[in-house]
């Protein structure tokens, strides 16, 4: 019994060493198919390859492929948003047009038949005194000559308002931008996550086959088997998830362009980022300049002072002269006559309404420039919170990659292990884990990094061109290598 000990163990060990050995280089074939090299999962800088394109609707011919640039001029001609903002503009520069229509001449004609029966008169002479009454045509014809500047002012209030309902439509114009862009991103992390869902459900696949080719040698116990088919069960649950993310994202990316019904099309570019050296007193200068809210607190502002001007000439008279032709009589062309005049007409004075009006106006222009100096606090808040909240998860983009790299050395020394039947089917399912939420987590911080570039846009009111953005060299560096 001594001996036989030994002689089962030697046997095992020799048996064991050449099947380990042929399932190691059975596996090391497998580990270069499946497992992509370190540069695949790097940051992409350029789109060089046309593997880069991410098609959404597989299986449909002639697809089209759209970038960012593409999505954001169908928003800028069909969101709907946009358009009723125009049609604000179109209205008030109408507006405008009916102020100055006071300065203009006013017709008015009437004709028409009376019979008339003088009651008075027929009771004096004991008589029926009646006739017919003609007027075959009376023309009338107003002109204002001068009202002591309120028309003027009414105009300029109008000018005021059209002004900043352009400001407004420039606003309306940010909103779309942004949610264009964040709708766009956001479908470019549903692409990245259905490309983890997927790898993950192979590397399952792959763990399960050889789970059950342990257990069929009798190497590994049949706990194993159960867990990698409770793995791969999960990964698929999770592929279902990520398809159906794919479907929202589309969803709410052609409801942020305006089209919800848009036709099949594919992105031709996938997650990227671009850093971008901006300070933050150059921020709050762009937006001092571009911001639409900024400029459209200072016209309301204006816009009250124009009202206390309007309101303090209430009391104002009007010059105007008004002529006047006429054609009838007894018979429809029997006479004509005519008045022509000038007139100062004064309104209606009430001394309290007058004072408690102007009152008002005043309180109300104060009120503005209370309003004016919040909304400006608000964006400097506002550009602050962007600034810092890209400054954050810039920071955070080598960390997750770093991160997910690690994990990837993890998962393949586990995966490399339990291949030679030496590591453990926890341990490899830990690593798996483990592998798959660092690339989620990388590819969320990037999807974070550019929303927050985005906001940081919509928060300045103007696109981070060229001349405000600088690429470290360091980590451009860093990329390449």
């Amino acid at each position: 019994m001594k001996n036989t000990i030994p002689i089962i163990i030697l046997i095992f060990a020799l048996n064991y060493q050449v099947f380990g050995s042929m399932l190691e280089d059975n596996n090391e074939l497998k580990k270069n198919q499946k497992y992509p090299s370190a540069q695949d999962i790097e940051p992409r800088v350029s789109l060089s390859d046309a593997g880069d394109s991410a098609t959404i609707s597989a299986g449909i011919e002639n697809v089209i492929e759209v970038n960012l640039e593409d999505c954001l001029k169908l928003a800028l001609g069909n969101n709907p948003k946009i358009q009723s903002a125009m049609q604000d503009v179109f209205a008030s520069d109408s507006r405008i047009k009916q102020s100055w229509a006071n300065y203009f001449p006013q017709f008015s004609w009437q004709s028409g038949y009376s019979r008339i029966r003088q009651l008075q008169l027929s009771d004096v002479f004991r008589e029926n005194l009646i006739y017919n009454f003609w007027v075959l045509g009376q023309i009338s014809v107003t002109q204002l000559l001068y009202d002591f500047g309120v028309t003027r002012n009414q105009v300029t209030i109008r000018k005021l308002d059209s002004q900043g309902y352009k400001i407004i439509l420039t606003g309306t114009i940010n909103d779309v931008i942004y949610n264009v862009k964040d709708a766009y991103y956001n479908l470019q992390y549903a692409l990245e996550a259905l490309g983890v869902a997927e790898k993950t459900v192979k590397q399952y696949e792959e763990f399960y086959e050889q789970a059950k080719a342990f257990n069929d040698a009798g190497i590994k116990p049949k706990v194993d088997v159960t867990i990698a088919e409770v793995n791969l069960s999960n990964a698929k649950l999770t592929l279902i998830q990520a398809q159906h993310s794919i479907k929202i994202g589309m969803a709410k990316l052609n409801n942020a362009i305006g089209i919800p019904y848009c036709m099949k099309y594919s992105l031709s570019d996938k997650l990227r980022y671009e850093f971008c050296d901006m300070t933050l007193e150059k921020a709050i200068k762009i937006a001092e300049k571009s911001r639409p809210e900024f400029q459209l607190a200072d016209v309301k502002v204006e816009q009250a002072k124009q009202n206390v001007k309007l309101v303090k000439k209430s009391w104002h008279p009007q010059f105007t002269t008004q002529n006047q032709i006429e054609v009838g009589g007894r018979h429809p062309d029997s006479n004509y006559g005519y008045t022509l005049g000038a007139y100062i007409n004064f309104p209606t004075i009430n001394g309290m309404l007058i004072k408690h009006q102007i009152r008002e106006a005043r309180s109300l222009y104060s009120k503005e420039q209370a309003n004016a100096i919040n909304t400006k606090n608000n964006i400097y808040l506002e550009v602050q919170n962007a600034f810092y909240t890209l400054d954050e998860k810039r920071n955070k983009i080598p960390v997750a990659y770093l991160g997910m790299k690690q994990a990837k050395e993890n998962y393949e020394l586990s995966s490399g292990r339990y291949n030679v039947g030496v590591g453990d089917a926890v341990e490899l399912r830990e690593a798996q884990v483990q592998y798959e939420n660092a690339q989620l987590t990388y590819y969320q911080t990037m999807y974070e990094y550019n929303s927050a570039r985005a906001n940081l846009e919509k928060s300045i009111g103007r696109n981070i061109c060229a001349e405000e953005v600088t690429l470290k060299k360091s980590v451009k560096k860093k990329i390449k290598k």
